[in-house]
C-alpha cells in the first residue's frame, strides 16, 4: 500500500494527455500506447480500502479508494483508452489526443474516489476535457459542443448544490450509498443521470457526439455514460425509480435509432439504449442485476468502441456518415465489415458474444424478483437492438444497394484496435468466467443453458425477419428527425432572443431616463451652483462681510443656550 497519490492510475493518463502536445511524432505514438498499459497495470496495485486521504476543509477526503467495483470499470477504462489510442495513432489533432487521455484519466479518477468531493473533481474534468475532445474536430463540432458543455456544466452544477446539501445535513462527504429521501440526495441522483443521458435529457448524446472526428467519438463513447453508471451502481443501488427510467431509454434509443439515417447517430441512440438496460439493472439493485448492470457496462465499452472503429473507419476511408451515400462496402473493406458485424453481434446479445453473457444477468434480476412486466419489456428490448444496431447498421453500411465507393479496408493500427475489440467480444463471450471473477459479487449463473439460448435465438430470428418483411419501410431518406433537443434549438433559442431583445429595450430605457435625470440634475445645480447662480456667482466684499457677523453673532447666542 501506498500513501502518495503519484501513485493513482488517473493521474498516469492526466499527465501523459498533459505532455503528448509536446513530445515529436514518434514519442507520441509510444506514449499512446505505453500509458494506458502503465494506467492498467496501476490499477491491479491498488488494494482494498483506503489508500490514499487528505485534509481539506475539516473533511478527510480519500481520493484514492479500492474495491472490486472500483477496478472492473477502472480496468475497463485503461483498457479503451489503449484500444483507442491505437485506432487514433493516425489522428494529427494532438489537442484530441490530450484531451482525450485527460478524459480517460478522469474517468479512472472517478472509479476509485472515495468521497463526493474528490468524485465531483474528477467529474467536472471530465466535462472540460470532453467538451474539447468534441471541439478538436473542428468548426462543425463548435455548436453542438457549446450544447454539450452547457447540458455537463447545467448538470455539474446541480450535482455540486446536492453535494454541498448532502453535507450540511449529514456533515460527511463520504461517497457510500443513498437514498432519495432528502432534497439533496435527489439533486446527487439528478445530476448522475444528466451524465447517464437519461430520458427525457437524453438528446445531448446524439447531438453531441456524431460531431466528434472519425477517432474522437471511440472515446466519447467509452467514459462519461459509463463512469454515470458506476456512480449509480456505487450511490443508488435498488433505487426503484430507477428501474423505469431505464427503461424509457431503452425504448427511446431504440425508436430513435430506427428513424435514424446518419450510422453514427444509429450508434449514438443504441449509446442510450444500452445505458438504459444497466440503469434498469441499478434499479433493480439485487446482487444478480448489479452484476450484470456492472458486467454488461464493461462489454457495452468494448463492443460499443468497436461499433464505433468500424464507422469511424468508413468515415475515415469514404468521407461519408449517411446510411443513403453508403453501401456495398463489404468488396473492399471486408476486415471493417467483418469488425463491424462482431460488434453488431455482441450488442444483440448473440451467443458467444460478450453481450450474451452480460445483458441476460439483468434480465435475470428481474425474473428473480418476479418482475414480470420488466423482464417481458427488457426481452422485448433486446429484440429492438437486433433490429436497429445489430442488423441495419451493418446491412445499410456494408451491403444493401452499391454506392459504388471502392475504398480499401483503413491503415494497419484501425485494423489492430478492431481485431483487439472483436477478440475481447468473442473471448469474454466464449470464457465469461474472467469477467465474473472481477463483479462485485460472487456469480453463480450459467448463461449457456438451452432454454436461454434457444429463446435468444428466436428473439434475434424474428427480429432479423421484421427487419427483412419490413425492408421497404426502413430504407433511409434524407429526414431530421426531432429530438427533445428541438426544445431549447428552437422555441428556447426564440425565448433567448426575446429576452435578449426585451433587455436590450430595458436597457435602452434605462440609459434614455438615466440621461434625463442626470440632465435635469445638472440643470438644478447650474441654476444654484453655476456661475449665475445664487450660491456660485461673486458676492461685494461687504456683503459677505456682513453675513460673516451675522452667522458669529448666532453661533453665540446659541452657545450661551
Amino acid at each position: 500500500m501506498t500513501n502518495s497519490i503519484l501513485a493513482s492510475p488517473a493521474l498516469i493518463l492526466i499527465i501523459a494527455g498533459l505532455l503528448l502536445p509536446l513530445l515529436p511524432a514518434t514519442l507520441r505514438s509510444l506514449a499512446l500506447l505505453a500509458a494506458p498499459l502503465v494506467a492498467l497495470l496501476m490499477v491491479w496495485q491498488v488494494p482494498d480500502g483506503t489508500v490514499v486521504t487528505v485534509s481539506y476543509l475539516g473533511f478527510e477526503l480519500a481520493p484514492m479508494k479500492g474495491d472490486k467495483l472500483s477496478r472492473l470499470f477502472a480496468t475497463v477504462f485503461a483498457v479503451m483508452a489503449f484500444a483507442g489510442g491505437l485506432f487514433a495513432l493516425n489522428q494529427k489533432r494532438t489537442s484530441e489526443l490530450a484531451a482525450a487521455f485527460v478524459y480517460a484519466g478522469g474517468a479512472i479518477g472517478v472509479a476509485f474516489a472515495g468521497d463526493l468531493i474528490t468524485v465531483f473533481v474528477f467529474w467536472e474534468l471530465m466535462a472540460i476535457a470532453s467538451t474539447l475532445v468534441l471541439w478538436s474536430a473542428g468548426p462543425s463540432a463548435r455548436s453542438a459542443g457549446l450544447r454539450y458543455a452547457a447540458i455537463h456544466f447545467l448538470g455539474g452544477v446541480i450535482l455540486m448544490a446536492g453535494i454541498a446539501g448532502e453535507v450540511a445535513v449529514s456533515g460527511s462527504v463520504a461517497f457510500v450509498p443513498l437514498d432519495i429521501s432528502t432534497t439533496p440526495r435527489k439533486l446527487i441522483l439528478l445530476g448522475f443521470l444528466i451524465n447517464a443521458a437519461a430520458t427525457p435529457l437524453s438528446a445531448w448524446l446524439p447531438d453531441a457526439y456524431p460531431e466528434a472526428s472519425w477517432s474522437g467519438m471511440v472515446f466519447l463513447s467509452a467514459f462519461t455514460t459509463k463512469t454515470a453508471v458506476y456512480v449509480l451502481i456505487r450511490g443508488f443501488p435498488g433505487t426503484e425509480i430507477l428501474i423505469w427510467i431505464g427503461l424509457a431509454m431503452v425504448f427511446y434509443g431504440i425508436i430513435y435509432a430506427i428513424l435514424e439515417n446518419d450510422m453514427r447517430r444509429i450508434l449514438a441512440y443504441s449509446i442510450v439504449n444500452q445505458v438504459g438496460f444497466m440503469v434498469t439493472g441499478v434499479g433493480i439493485g439485487t446482487q444478480m442485476a448489479i452484476n450484470g448492470a456492472a458486467s454488461h457496462a464493461f462489454a457495452h465499452i468494448i463492443y460499443k468502441a468497436l461499433l464505433l472503429m468500424a464507422a469511424g473507419s468508413v468515415l475515415f476511408m469514404t468521407g461519408k456518415r449517411n446510411c443513403t451515400d453508403l453501401g456495398g462496402l463489404f468488396r473492399t473493406m471486408p476486415l471493417t465489415t467483418i469488425c463491424g458485424i462482431i460488434g453488431a453481434l455482441a450488442i444483440s446479445s448473440f451467443p458467444l458474444t460478450s453481450g450474451f453473457v452480460s445483458k441476460s444477468m439483468v434480465t435475470q434480476g428481474a425474473a428473480d424478483q418476479h418482475m414480470a412486466t420488466v423482464w417481458f419489456l427488457l426481452e422485448a428490448a433486446s429484440a429492438g437492438v437486433f433490429l436497429h444496431a445489430g442488423i441495419k447498421f451493418p446491412w445499410f453500411v456494408f451491403f444493401q444497394k452499391d454506392s459504388g465507393l471502392r475504398p480499401s479496408d483503413p491503415p494497419w493500427n484501425m485494423r489492430a484496435a478492431m481485431i483487439l475489440c472483436s477478440a475481447i467480444c468473442i473471448g469474454l463471450g466464449v470464457m465469461p468466467q474472467p469477467l465474473y471473477d472481477m463483479l462485485p459479487y460472487p456469480v453463480a449463473y450459467v448463461p449457456y443453458t438451452t432454454s436461454h439460448v434457444m429463446l435468444q435465438l428466436q428473439l434475434l430470428l424474428f427480429s432479423g425477419l421484421a427487419f427483412f418483411l419490413m425492408l421497404g419501410l426502413l430504407k433511409r431518406t434524407m429526414t431530421i428527425t426531432l429530438d427533445v433537443d428541438w426544445l431549447w434549438r428552437t422555441p428556447g433559442a426564440a425565448l433567448m432572443r426575446a429576452l435578449d431583445g426585451a433587455a436590450g429595450s430595458v436597457a435602452s430605457a434605462s440609459a434614455v431616463l438615466s440621461r434625463s435625470v442626470v440632465t435635469v440634475i445638472q440643470t438644478r445645480l447650474r441654476r444654484h451652483h453655476g456661475p449665475d447662480g445664487v450660491f456660485g456667482r461673486a458676492w461685494p466684499t461687504g456683503t459677505m462681510a456682513f453675513w460673516t457677523t451675522i452667522m458669529l453673532g448666532a453661533y453665540l447666542v446659541l452657545s450661551y443656550i
